[in-house]
């Protein structure tokens, strides 16, 4: 099993991992912890060293132990018996599963948003825009992050808080997975073309077109895994 010690954890050039301030410490340590499995610089099936990573980010141990329980909450680290925690590895059928579920939610999802305002349809319109302007200065980190809040901000529109919870659950073991996806360009380029479709077929109010876009849109994400892997 590999280790993890500050050295071998990978830190962009372009985006040192500055301090934590104390205010809302536990969510920062948690959220940054994320992060940081979603963008690779924590390997799946590494463990993960609790005194390492409290140098890296500059805080003590508890916040790190707090953080790493509610990421295994969410199903993004195992808790082994003498081995400690550990990034969790999805097999293949593993992530296949979750994107056959995750389309499934996205698609109902849709159909269920015909009694969205036109104020939360503009929000997401909004946060669209903010996300084109990313992917064109290629600002892969916060694309991804405006990306999660569009599909989150279209699940929402359901109403339906069942859904919501259990898209938010599988979305959040996924993370990683579509994040890797998108790392090569032409991959990135197709997946930003479906959200064009999809905030077209929002914009015109053209749920049904919706569905169908949104849905396929998620199962495009295994194909786009599979060009990265040959």
């Amino acid at each position: 099993m590999p280790m993890v010690n500050p050295s071998s954890i990978k830190k962009p050039a372009s985006n040192p991992q500055p301090a934590i301030s104390r205010l809302a410490l536990h969510d920062e340590v948690t959220l940054r912890l994320r992060d940081m499995i979603v963008e690779g610089q924590l390997e799946a099936g590494a463990r993960i060293q609790e005194m390492e990573l409290a140098q890296v980010l500059g805080v003590s141990r508890t916040p790190i132990r707090e953080a790493i329980k509610v990421l295994a909450s969410e199903g993004l680290v195992d808790m082994l018996p003498l081995k400690g925690a550990v990034v969790k590895q999805f097999s293949d059928k593993d992530a296949q599963d979750m994107l056959k579920v995750i389309a499934v939610l996205e698609s109902f999802a849709a159909k269920q948003a015909k009694a969205a305002s036109q104020a939360e349809i503009n929000h997401i319109l909004a946060l669209h825009q903010k996300m084109q302007s990313h992917y064109k200065r290629k600002n892969r980190s916060e694309y991804f992050a405006l990306n999660q809040k569009i599909h989150d901000s279209l699940i929402a529109l359901s109403g339906n808080d069942t859904l919501i919870g259990l898209h938010a659950t599988l979305s959040k073991r996924m993370r990683r997975i579509r994040f890797t996806g998108n790392t090569m360009q032409a991959n990135w380029d197709e997946a930003m073309k479906e959200h064009e479709s999809m905030i077209d077929a929002l914009n015109s109010k053209d749920f049904s077109r919706l569905a169908k876009t949104m849905e396929q849109h998620i199962l495009n994400t295994w194909p786009r895994l599979q060009r990265i892997a040959t």
